[in-house]
């Protein structure tokens, strides 16, 4: 498995309209946005099939990570933790200070599990429940 960086845009969104619009129901309106061309774009592949991604964008020091998908025959495998340390890596670098994400709330506790605390109530998008989660990227001693 590996997870890198990408401009392989059409390979994004295959796998989010797979997990998002087709199994989820997402509108395509919401899943397809205009903030694509701006983000930071991470792929995950097992021999060069793409099985998973996850979208950054970054304003200041405020990273947040989205459209985070694995293809359900991936669930399960650790495959969306290493997207999430991947994305936690990227951010990092960039020196950023906060991660932050919209997590669906049947998978609060996996974020949970990475480090992140679930923020305010909750709220749909796409007609899916889900709270926003943080996590203090910057290093205390």
């Amino acid at each position: 498995m590996i997870i890198q960086e990408t401009r392989d845009l059409a390979a994004c969104h295959a796998l989010r309209r797979t997990v998002f619009i087709d199994e989820q129901g997402v509108p395509e309106a919401d899943e397809m946005d205009d903030q694509d061309a701006a983000a930071i774009h991470l792929l995950a592949r097992d021999g060069g099939r793409p099985v998973g991604s996850a979208r950054l964008l970054i304003k200041g020091d405020l990273g947040k990570i989205g459209r985070v998908c694995v293809l359900a025959d991936q669930r399960g495998t650790g495959l969306g933790a290493a997207l999430i340390r991947a994305a936690l890596d990227v951010l990092r670098a960039r020196g950023v200070a906060q991660a932050r994400l919209g997590s669906q709330t049947h998978a609060i506790g996996f974020y949970e599990k990475l480090g992140f605390v679930a923020e305010g109530p909750v709220y749909h998008d796409a007609g899916i429940p889900h709270r926003d989660m943080a996590l203090n990227l910057q290093v205390t001693s």
